[in-house]
């Protein structure tokens, strides 16, 4: 099989590396100065974060998430070496909605609007589940824009999640949103019905999410590394097939659940120096 994979096993030389700035670098986003401001990007207010100097790379997080929920122990340790553009999406956190279905094609055209708003020619991606598959889409539909994408936990065929997501989806509810999710909407925005709607309109874009052809993965030509966690939601074997798919692409499979390696969601595992590992393997492979 020809691929490049990374072991995980690797991450544990480079914990002597990562000793000396892990106490700064665990730090949420809250307690770091940073620009923000919003951009009229294709009928929408869309929100972003501007951290720390250096080359460009871009966030895009998970459904339903905020730049928070998602990126809230990563960001700041990615901003020690470079200039983390971070985005919130159509409807979530504090963009605006507009009258129109989600779609991964959609917010990829409003990331690149941003990026032309802010002048930045070129950039580096990195997304999370449904924010790696829109920043697949910058890398089909706006190539020009991308230096190298970094890929977590997102999919290109339906059959790349777990067994039985969809069922559980087609009867999934507000209800079933993670707390944390839905308590980080609330405190930005608070209006339930905006979140009503912004749970709808995740939901309904991956019920109707239609397989990606090999052809469209082809047509990505950025240098690409694809992640995900030994007990996720994406399956490994998948992650595997989205790398064979997308050429040069490196892989990178790590311990761990959705997002848990990056420190999505983590609030009972603060301590945990996975994103340090993970941050290093991922600045190693954008300075390449």
């Amino acid at each position: 099989m020809k691929r490049q994979l990374i072991i995980f096993g690797i991450l544990s030389m480079l914990q002597a590396s990562c000793t000396n700035n892990e106490n700064k670098s665990m730090q949420m986003t809250s307690t770091i100065k940073f620009d923000s401001g919003y951009a009229k990007i294709n009928g929408i207010n869309m929100y972003y974060e501007i951290h720390g100097e250096g080359k460009p790379i871009v966030l895009v997080h998970g459904g339903g998430s905020t730049i928070q929920t998602t990126f809230g122990i990563l960001l700041p340790i990615l901003a020690e070496t470079n200039k983390v553009i971070a985005v919130e999406l159509q409807a979530h956190g504090h963009t605006s909605d507009r009258d129109a279905p989600e779609s991964f094609e959609q917010d990829a055209d409003d990331v690149a609007g941003l990026m032309n708003y802010l002048k930045i020619e070129k950039a580096d991606f990195l997304g999370f589940s449904n924010g790696g598959n829109t920043c697949m889409q910058v890398g089909i539909r706006h190539p020009e824009i991308v230096n190298k994408l970094v890929i977590i936990s997102s999919i290109y065929k339906r059959e790349g999640m777990f067994k039985d997501f969809f069922e559980m989806m087609q009867n999934a509810t507000l209800k079933d949103m993670p707390a944390h999710l839905k308590e980080a909407f609330m405190q930005i925005k608070n209006d339930s019905a905006a979140l009503q709607t912004m749970f709808e309109k995740d939901r309904n874009r991956m019920l109707h999410f239609t397989d990606w052809r090999d052809e469209d993965l082809a047509m990505i030509k950025a240098p690409s590394l694809v992640l995900v966690g030994d007990k996720d939601v994406v399956t490994p074997e998948h992650a595997v097939a989205m790398s064979e798919k997308i050429s040069g692409s490196r892989l990178m499979i790590l311990p761990g659940t959705h997002g848990s390696f990056i420190g999505e969601g983590m609030k009972d595992m603060k301590n945990s120096k996975m994103p340090m590992y993970t941050a290093s393997m991922i600045r190693e492979f954008l300075n390449q």
